[in-house]
């Protein structure tokens, strides 16, 4: 099933980010749209570690496009937003495949965009930049950081997203106060938000849940462990996340949750070799269904997650660019739920179960 196959690329990935503990945070939606493409345009080897990683690339495009949707709201007085980008940018060099414009021309937001990386490296990444800065509200400004693109680049796969939407039952500014957070660093007061309504919850597996509804069919669930969240993150694979998911009913919550703000950059390329996908980033790397030079590889991914969550809702955005390179270069009373400890944060869709964002709150 497609949203097995996404939860369990998005467990692994996050697994490999978080190996060293403190605040994470990542799009599974971003990683797997750019992922996906370079599946569909990889042969041989190449494809199979993708597929091994991602699941069938068939089901992951049919979740990932359908995730570009959002319920249409009638009521909402804010309505939501979510902007989706899978862009192309290639080099004039750089000969591209028909069929492979024919299959990104099907995603959200697609382009291709002619970037002159072999004559003027910094130009296109300024050019990049200032798409995805377009895309994400001015959120990412910075994708690809300085010496990130020089002239041996031929191509960037880039995936942006920018979501934003309003709670269904929106926090109280004025419940909001500092309360204690438990941190592996020490406890101390963060500002913490209050809210006391009938909320889909579920207790199960040594989690707690808590299910925030926002507009445009779009949610947020906290997972709180009973225990430390690293010995409990650890045992926390696809299975049991989707049985939990599928507990949640509605019940009244006393829910006492810190505001969130979080920017964190990546470098994917060593969690991606880490997780099996290897021959993409060597000179054995096969994109012929990209383009008819053999010599194209995968250098590096980059990737950036910015996620806020306040009494009024959440917004994110993301951005992940493949650098390729030519390979000349190498119970029904109120439950109280204090998340006053490190916690797990979902921003999902709910009609497909893609996730948006997956973050480790460590230190709100």
């Amino acid at each position: 099933m497609a949203t097995d196959s996404h939860l369990r690329f998005a467990l692994a990935v996050h697994a490999a980010l978080g190996a060293e503990g403190g605040n994470t945070c990542f799009s599974p939606y971003s990683v797997a749209s750019a992922l996906t493409l370079a599946a569909r345009a990889a042969r041989g080897e190449t494809r199979d570690e993708l597929v091994a990683l991602l699941g069938d690339p068939g089901e992951q495009t049919a979740l990932l496009r359908d995730a570009a949707r959002l319920v249409e709201e009638t009521h909402s007085k804010e309505q939501p937003e979510l902007a989706v980008a899978n862009t192309l940018w290639a080099d004039d060099r750089l000969p591209l495949e028909d069929s492979f414009k024919a299959e990104l021309a099907e995603w959200p937001g697609a382009a291709v965009a002619s970037a002159p990386f072999e004559k003027e490296p910094e130009a296109a990444r300024t050019l990049i930049n200032d798409d995805v800065a377009r895309t994400t509200r001015g959120l990412i400004p910075q994708l690809l950081p300085p010496d990130s693109i020089d002239s041996d680049v031929a191509a960037v796969l880039v995936n942006a997203l920018y979501l934003k939407a309003a709670w269904t039952l929106p926090f109280r500014e004025a419940n909001t106060s500092d309360a204690p957070f438990h941190a592996p660093s020490g406890t101390r007061d963060v500002p913490t938000m209050w809210l006391s309504e009938k909320l889909g919850y579920a207790h199960a597996g040594g989690w707690q849940a808590v299910q925030l509804a926002a507009a445009g069919g779009l949610q947020a669930v906290v997972l709180l462990p009973d225990g430390e969240l690293a010995e409990a993150e650890a045992q926390l694979d696809q299975a049991k996340l989707t049985s939990l998911l599928g507990e949640i009913r509605f019940k009244p919550v006393e829910l006492a949750l810190p505001k969130v703000s979080l920017d964190v950059a990546s470098t994917l390329a060593d969690v991606l070799r880490g997780l099996g996908v290897r021959t993409m980033f060597t000179d054995k790397a096969d994109l012929s269904g990209l383009t008819p030079d053999p010599r194209l590889l995968v250098s590096e991914v980059l990737h950036q997650a910015v996620l806020r969550v306040d009494e009024q809702g959440f917004e994110g955005a993301a951005a992940t660019a493949l650098i390729m390179r030519l390979t000349s270069m190498m119970i029904d009373e109120p439950v109280a739920v204090a998340v006053d400890r490190p916690f797990l944060l979902l921003v999902r869709h709910a009609g497909t179960g893609a996730l948006y964002f997956l973050a480790r709150v460590v230190e709100p």
